[in-house]
């Protein structure tokens, strides 16, 4: 079982929008819940889930899901 960050697709979220972060070849890369991509860093991930994870903001959930590299749609190749 490979546990590499690229290994991981993370949906944050409320009830009226979802983004989702995976990390590919070349870094982090979000997509919003319009469908745009953004490139980021690390810690630009960490400052968006930190919230979710810290339970601070009220409705906003996280959720990771573990899938091999191969799993993972990029949009940027759609």
């Amino acid at each position: 079982m490979k546990l590499t960050n690229d290994c991981y697709v993370i949906s944050m979220g409320t009830k009226n929008f979802t983004e989702t972060y995976y990390k590919d070849e070349k870094g982090w890369v979000k997509v919003s819940a319009k469908g745009k991509t953004f490139r980021m860093t690390a810690e630009q991930l960490l400052n968006h889930l930190l919230p979710a994870v810290a339970g601070v903001k009220p409705g906003l959930w996280c959720k990771v899901e573990y899938k091999v590299p191969e799993e993972i749609d990029s949009p940027e190749e759609n």
